[in-house]
């Protein structure tokens, strides 16, 4: 497993990482048994970042991940998760509420303190109401020992620019936006690096597209775009290939992304996961796999208020 520095906040964390997310039973049911030894297995082979949610599962994936990582050194992971989206459609990014959902969180992950806190799809909500409630939150939060650092999380990257011009931030989290179909994350890295921001990225196989099973009904994206994806799904296949690996091993062989999140509550998978990392890249089958998916390179899906999905590539 190779080790980057995730930004200012000096963070030495490994280049994939564990999304708790699966362990909600957001994808599929799942057993909390075999959801707990697959976080041991995953920071056993050297993962060492973690990030949740109180909107995976509704608190579900919280729950299930305290009390797996209850059962390890403190000192094993860097511990990341968010505040203020708490269901499809419920948000609330008020200080109040982000101040009592740290200690919510905090209860659900039996520890004393959340090495990074992200502010959980900023996008949905106008701009004002983060910042004149949830940016004060997190001030307080770190004041009071029970955050080291925070950021913002969310999918379009114009969200990003808006909040580094607004207030410092230590990290962000974005999704869906370096996978084989989009690179278009690395226009936001020069900004990132100038003002040594931490990125972590997420969704390496863009949220289930980079799949030969068929698109979840509630998958945003246009059919264009789920058609391609599955084409190239399946040409790996063909190949005696699997595109899972083609991407994740794609995302983390990125020098200037720190980290890249991969979710799964299988402890068969992670391994998987972490064995694909240190192994050599078919660069044949990638530049193949790229060139199916040119047609839709970079097309992405609205989310959220109008003033961040002005001139995207839809």
């Amino acid at each position: 497993m190779k080790y980057r520095t995730l930004g200012k906040t000096g963070l030495f964390v490994s280049a994939l990482s564990f999304g708790a997310s699966s362990l909600g039973s957001v994808f599929r049911a799942t057993d909390d048994a075999e959801s707990i030894r697959t976080v041991h297995a995953a920071v056993d082979l050297g993962i060492n970042l973690i990030d949740v949610s109180p909107y995976y599962g509704l608190t579900k994936a919280e729950t299930v991940l305290g009390k797996a990582i209850s059962q390890l050194s403190r000192d094993r992971f860097i511990l990341t998760t968010k505040a203020g989206r708490y269901g499809p459609d419920e948000f609330d990014f008020s200080e109040r509420r982000i101040l009592d959902s740290v200690d919510e969180s905090l209860r659900r992950l039996k520890t004393d303190y959340i090495d990074i806190l992200f502010l959980h799809d900023i996008e949905f909500v106008p701009f004002e109401q983060v910042a004149e409630g949830a940016f004060t939150a997190l001030d307080k939060l770190k004041q009071s020992g029970k955050i080291r650092f925070s950021g913002v999380s969310g999918l379009p990257l114009p969200l990003f620019e808006k909040t580094i011009a607004h207030t410092e931030l230590d990290a962000v989290l974005s999704y869906c936006h370096y996978t084989l179909n989009d690179t278009s994350l690395l226009d936001l890295l020069p900004l990132l690096e100038r003002h040594h921001i931490g990125l972590i990225n997420a969704s390496p196989l863009s949220m289930g597209l980079l799949s030969t099973r068929a698109a979840a009904d509630w998958h945003p994206a246009s059919g264009e775009i789920k058609t391609v994806c599955k084409q190239a799904a399946d040409y790996c296949a063909s190949k005696g290939a699997d595109i899972t690996k083609l991407a994740v091993q794609f995302s983390v062989a990125n020098e200037r992304i720190p980290t890249t999140l991969v979710s799964t509550a299988n402890p068969d998978n992670i391994r998987r996961n972490i064995e694909w990392t240190d192994e050599p890249i078919d660069e044949t089958l990638l530049q193949e796999v790229l060139a199916i998916l040119r047609p839709i390179q970079d097309k992405t899906w609205i989310s959220g208020q109008p003033e961040y999905n002005v001139n995207i590539k839809l």
